[in-house]
């Protein structure tokens, strides 16, 4: 089976992760399976090295002085559509991971990570188009996969994603890493996804400046980040109020890939307060490196988590959660057993299963 999978970025954002462990999986598998992704910033292969056994197409896309948003998406799925186009005919299966690859790529089988409400329109438009017209929905949760029925009536497939357990699970005994980061940045509270409204940054810096008046010597770290979307007026507010509270986060952006597990091992607690998931798998990572995590209380992470972790639905609960998680002993093994259940073989025996179901099913 010849399969083309889809992302918008090669930066370390979930949805790439997921391709590309997806693609990896698959290849074990023994199917031919291609990715393709717009490549910003020069660009011409992803954040990380991907197995030879996949090949990989990074379309050039080159940066515009002051380009707003939506002529940014709009001119995103152009590009990558029209690199795609005399392609596509020759694989088996399209496969597109996000509502920009979906809507360069349609018709095709769409993984619907998380739903969201955008208020550019472009992006509105995108986000439509990319749950309606596919010809095939997956959802990675099954409560993603009810907001779908209930907002469209549609039924997409459930598949999990998988976990890469033993590599955040090996962060934990990584003695050299640890001692760097703690070195580094002393005691902290981890939370990664960079600061944008999705990753509910304002409520845990409120949450944070609760904490630190019970942990002076605590500090808020925040990794990752990268992303299309402009969002410096929700970070210029983020920094403004920062100041306001006195707390100065430690803010490192992309992280190379073999840093991140020792980074997650040594944090006092990861803070995951997204006000929307899809599935949660930055908490998963954490369970498995042994470090306790608050939760935003969402439908989608009580699924996913079950009690792992321990849940919050506002600031001064997160607060609260936080400051127990620091303070009790965490038995690991429950939150490890739980991410060993995820694998990557698994999710990409279930996706060729869908796959082969679709003889006859446009492409």
């Amino acid at each position: 089976m010849r399969v083309a999978l889809l992302t918008y970025s090669t930066r370390p954002r979930g949805g790439v992760v997921h391709t590309l462990a997806l693609a990896e999986a698959l290849a074990r598998l023994g199917e031919e399976v291609h990715v393709w992704t717009l490549g910003r910033g020069g660009d011409t292969t992803f954040f990380r090295p991907v197995d030879p056994a996949v090949t990989v197409h990074a379309v050039p896309f080159a940066a515009a002085e002051e380009e707003a948003v939506g002529p940014r998406i709009v001119r995103s799925i152009a590009v990558l559509a029209d690199a795609f186009a005399g392609e596509r005919a020759s694989y088996d299966v399209v496969h597109a991971q996000d509502c920009i690859s979906a809507n360069a790529a349609l018709p095709c089988v769409r993984t619907i990570h998380h739903l969201d409400d955008f208020a550019t329109p472009e992006l509105a438009a995108c986000h439509e188009r990319a749950v309606v017209e596919p010809t095939v929905r997956i959802c990675v949760s099954a409560a993603v996969a009810e907001e779908v029925r209930a907002g469209w009536g549609l039924r997409p497939t459930v598949i999990p994603n998988g976990v890469d357990a033993a590599r955040f699970e090996a962060g934990a005994t990584d003695g050299a890493g640890r001692a760097a980061w703690s070195d580094r940045l002393g005691d902290y509270v981890l939370a990664l996804g960079g600061i944008e409204p999705r990753k509910g940054s304002l409520d845990l810096l409120e949450a944070f400046a609760r904490l630190r008046e019970r942990r002076p010597g605590l500090r808020l770290v925040i990794g990752g980040g990268e992303t299309l979307f402009d969002y410096r007026d929700y970070r210029a507010r983020f920094e403004a109020r920062a100041a306001e509270l006195g707390v100065v986060p430690e803010v490192l952006g992309v992280l190379p890939e073999d840093d991140l597990p020792s980074l997650i091992a040594q944090a006092g607690a990861l803070a995951f307060v997204s006000t929307k998931e899809g599935f949660g798998l930055a908490a998963l990572e954490a369970l498995a490196a042994g470090v306790p995590v608050v939760a935003r209380d969402l439908p989608v992470l009580r699924e996913v988590l079950g009690e792992t972790v321990s849940y919050a639905r506002d600031q001064a609960g997160i607060a609260t959660a936080l400051d127990r998680a620091l303070s009790d002993a965490l038995d690991p093994a429950p939150g490890r057993a739980l991410a060993r259940r995820f694998t990557w073989d698994a999710a990409a025996r279930a996706h060729r299963e869908l796959y082969a179901s679709l003889a006859g099913v446009p492409r």
